[in-house]
């Protein structure tokens, strides 16, 4: 088995170190990197066998393509390793939108190869080869979306390798995997970005960043984040983020009025959300 990693950072980095110490099909891991540095970096940490410099080498021999790259990278990548693609290989990606790159998939990439689209969910506010683990996608889920046509067999070899990493295979749609995803992870996301930037832009902000602890530091952590791979988040789920954020905004403004009525009404709000984040701990534990 020879698997090619394109991307070598917090994901693709971390995908090499669990495979290679879970010794999944006794795999030679090709890792692509655009920056020399950061090839020869993962090739000294262990997280792959063998660097490539120039991707579509990198593909060429390869019967599992992994793509860790941001989402509008994805397209690009694509086109360019589509001809070089060996029959009967397998590609996949771990990007965290996932209807753009099915359509781009379907568009760009030849009918002798099967498409599985991939996304873990697991990350951490940092990134970079040197932020990657063999345990990131311990008991995660790991979102896979076919496409239609995608041979039954390859999706049983990508859910076996998912399984090897520690993760749990989920298939679902691409159109529902964006819309809840959007809910649970793009608004998070920025929620922590607009609670960093409006306590930051605040003329007592020098002031008030002494007082700040640890319900701060958790709630701002996901601002952390690469910002391109944010970004490209962001503009490839723009109808669903936007839908939740509306809500989000719909939300507040109730919780504005109860506060600003003064009334006890705001106790039972702040109990029924504590409720709820409860029975949804417990159902965690219990998997």
């Amino acid at each position: 088995m020879r698997i090619a990693i394109i991307g070598l950072g917090l994901i693709g980095g971390s995908i090499g170190f669990a495979l290679k110490q879970a010794g999944w099909r006794g795999a030679e891991i090709i890792g692509y990197a655009r920056r020399r540095e950061t090839g020869s970096l993962a090739l000294e940490l262990g997280a792959v066998d063998e660097i490539e410099l120039d991707l579509r080498n990198a593909v060429k021999d390869a019967d599992i393509v992994i793509i860790a790259t941001p989402v509008l990278t994805t397209k690009d990548v694509f086109k360019q390793i589509a001809s070089v693609l060996p029959d009967g290989s397998i590609v996949t990606d771990t990007a965290s939108t996932k209807m753009q790159v099915m359509q781009w998939a379907k568009e760009l990439l030849p009918s002798r190869v099967s498409f599985v689209g991939g996304h873990p969910m697991a990350g951490k506010e940092i990134s970079g080869i040197r932020a990657a683990n063999d345990d990131l996608f311990h008991n995660c889920i790991y979102c896979l979306t076919p496409l239609p046509q995608t041979k039954p067999a390859a999706v049983r070899i990508v859910k076996d390798m998912v399984n090897k990493l520690g993760a749990i295979p989920l298939v679902i749609e691409a159109e529902e995997h964006d819309r809840l995803v959007a809910g649970v992870s793009h608004l998070p996301l920025l929620l922590s970005v607009a609670l960093v930037s409006v306590t930051t832009k605040h003329p007592s902000w020098q002031h008030m960043s002494r007082l700040a602890a640890s319900g701060y530091r958790d709630l701002t952590r996901l601002a952390s984040g690469n910002p391109e791979v944010s970004a490209h988040i962001c503009l490839s789920n723009q109808a669903a983020i936007v839908s939740w954020i509306d809500a989000f905004i719909e939300e507040l403004q109730g919780l504005r009025g109860l506060i600003a009525d003064g009334t006890d009404d705001i106790e039972e709000a702040l109990a029924l959300a504590n409720e709820a984040r409860q029975k949804w701990l417990e159902r965690r534990c219990k998997k």
